[in-house]
């Protein structure tokens, strides 16, 4: 197996893995009105500033805002699972896959504080490529 197909990749293009560091999440915010966003652009959404934008690590943290419990999905897709809308602390709102708790709306509490994790996507490209991917849960 070549070097290049135990190449770990993100998931999305807002996973960012740094050479020597820890993946994070990349919003971008606006020098205009400060609001930030997950996923590159060149013009605000809140305020229209144009090429007003920066590149921002975002914290590791956010509060749950909405979800909801899957039970059907694709074959080979572990079902229940939770899918979650998170807001991220300092800005940005994401979507994704809260973990690490039962999928019990008794147990699952909105507003509740989140931690960013990453991890295996537990998937791979026909080059043998791993992805990495963010998910939710429950803060410590």
């Amino acid at each position: 197996m070549s070097e290049a197909a135990s190449e770990l990749r993100p998931v999305t293009d807002y996973v960012k893995l740094p050479a020597n560091g820890e993946p994070y999440l990349e919003g971008h915010k606006c020098g205009n009105c400060g609001t930030v966003f997950i996923g590159a652009r060149h013009v605000c959404s809140k305020c229209f500033a144009r090429n007003k934008m920066e590149a921002v690590k975002l914290p590791n943290k956010g509060k749950l805002y909405s979800y909801t419990i899957v039970y059907r999905s694709f074959p080979g897709v572990e079902v229940p699972f939770v899918s979650a809308v998170v807001d991220i602390e300092g800005g940005g709102t994401v979507k994704g896959n809260l973990i690490n708790i039962e999928p019990d709306p008794a147990k699952i509490k909105m507003g509740m504080d989140v931690d960013v994790v990453f991890k295996d996507a537990g998937r791979t490209d026909k080059q043998g490529n791993h992805y990495i991917s963010y998910f939710f849960q429950p803060a410590a």
